[in-house]
């Protein structure tokens, strides 16, 4: 039987691929376990599932934090907490101009560890009011990163408040991937997740546009599934194995950093004994 060289090696080359990214560690930088988890997933459970998902770091933040507590409780080594300032859904719109939420956010900060503040929801203007003034302080005072949800005026008025500020733009904003880069030339200390996104890759095959964006910035992508509700923890693995699939068709630097070389380097230190 005669054997198609070309073909023999393509194959060869594409299931050597096949297995280095089947192995390929995924940092999640984009998980929440609020209240309305807990008696559906247990937290041996929601960890059983980051495990299996191959994930090497899990920031989280939760309504209330209780959630990400419990968590980083069962796994420290795995779990990354974020300060989350919704105490319970329904104040995602209404927590700017909640005044409680401050002391509750310093009380928290005062007892636990955290990497960063967020993710909180906020938009244009309302980035200046008076409690997310005192968010972008509690961060540069505690030096935690942001975690913002918004548009780009609202990432632009953090950096005026903090010129120092760091800040993980959640959704990369849902922007195009050209605004995207022109926000990071503009900012050093911006990253993006691509949390909830599939615009960037269809088929294996990461979009044009994107694939501009994530060789420009190879330094400054993390991927993240969004576990905004329980029903989105069943796909935590799925999401895991997609991320792994696209992530085939970069360079391989390119595709492990933003894998998980990127969360580690800016976050890791949090899963270090201290």
């Amino acid at each position: 039987m005669k054997i198609h060289l070309s073909w023999l090696g393509a194959w060869a080359l594409g299931l050597v691929a096949s297995c280095a990214t089947a192995a390929m560690p995924i940092f999640d930088s984009h998980l929440h376990y609020s209240h309305d988890a807990w008696e559906q997933l247990p937290p041996k459970a929601a960890v059983d599932i980051l495990r299996k998902a191959g994930l090497r770091g899990a920031m989280v933040s939760s309504s209330s934090d209780d959630g990400t507590q419990k968590l980083f409780a069962e796994a420290p080594d795995l779990v990354i907490p974020v300060l989350r300032p919704y105490r319970q859904r329904g104040e995602i719109s209404s927590w700017v101009r909640d005044a409680s939420i401050v002391p509750h956010l310093e009380s928290r900060l005062r007892t636990n560890r955290y990497v960063a503040i967020g993710e909180y929801h906020v938009y244009g203007a309302d980035a200046d009011l008076p409690v997310v003034r005192r968010v972008v302080e509690l961060a540069r005072e505690y030096k935690l990163f942001l975690h913002s949800h918004s548009d780009a005026d609202a990432i632009e008025r953090q950096f005026k408040q903090d010129p120092q500020a760091r800040i993980l733009w959640a959704h990369s904003g849902f922007d195009a991937p050209d605004k995207v880069r022109a926000m990071l030339r503009k900012y050093k200390n911006l990253w993006c997740d691509l949390a909830f996104r599939s615009d960037h890759a269809s088929g294996g095959k990461v979009d044009p546009a994107w694939r501009a964006a994530f060789m420009e910035f190879p330094d400054r992508f993390m991927v993240g599934t969004d576990t905004f509700t329980p029903e989105r923890w069943h796909f935590v693995v799925e999401h895991a194995n997609w991320t792994r699939q696209w992530l085939t068709d970069l360079p391989t630097d390119v595709a492990e950093r933003i894998a998980y070389k990127n969360g580690e380097a800016v976050f890791g230190s949090m899963l270090k004994p201290q």
